[in-house]
């Protein structure tokens, strides 16, 4: 596990270096990224379809709702069961581009709500599933790139929204 975690350093660190451009609009490009996913877009997305999609809205706002109500649990355990730093706190020198909402890093919750949105509005909404794979990827990025998460946080979290956005499709049919 140890191997992993310095792995995961490394990457994130040649991902800082050399991919992360340190200007102010590209760090305010992906601040702007990240914050789609705060959590009020999807809100709004499922609260218009359930009331302006008769076909698939009530269902998509349904399979969002439980996909959520077990995602969110899990993902607080999981914070402190595993207690990761965040790059900023543990690694020297290093400053976050933004203020963290929690001190733990694993799973990145943005990336997993990203995922999770995304894996759902794929299912009802096939059309755009290029688009909303390619933002949940960039949410994902931003919160390597706003030095708040490691790569591998960032994995665990698209994996664990994925997961959880296929159960609540599976429960509800």
């Amino acid at each position: 596990m140890r191997r992993l975690a310095y792995l995961d350093q490394q990457v994130f660190q040649w991902i800082t270096k050399h991919l992360c451009c340190p200007d102010q609009f590209s760090v305010k490009v992906f601040k702007w990224i990240s914050r789609s996913g705060d959590g009020y877009l999807y809100i709004l997305v499922a609260t218009l379809l359930y009331f302006y999609d008769p076909e698939h809205g009530a269902l998509f706002f349904y399979t969002a709702l439980l996909a959520y109500s077990i995602e969110i649990p899990l993902y607080v355990v999981l914070k402190h069961l595993f207690k990761r730093k965040r790059p900023c706190d543990l690694l020297y020198n290093l400053k976050s581009h933004i203020v963290p909402a929690d001190k733990f890093s694993l799973p990145s919750g943005h990336t997993a709500a990203a995922f999770l949105m995304a894996t759902i509005v794929a299912q009802y909404y096939p059309t755009l599933t290029l688009f909303v794979f390619v933002w949940a990827s960039l949410i994902g990025i931003s919160r390597i790139v706003l030095r708040v998460h490691f790569p591998l946080d960032v994995i665990i979290g698209a994996s664990l929204g994925l997961c959880m956005a296929i159960s609540a499709m599976v429960i509800l049919g």
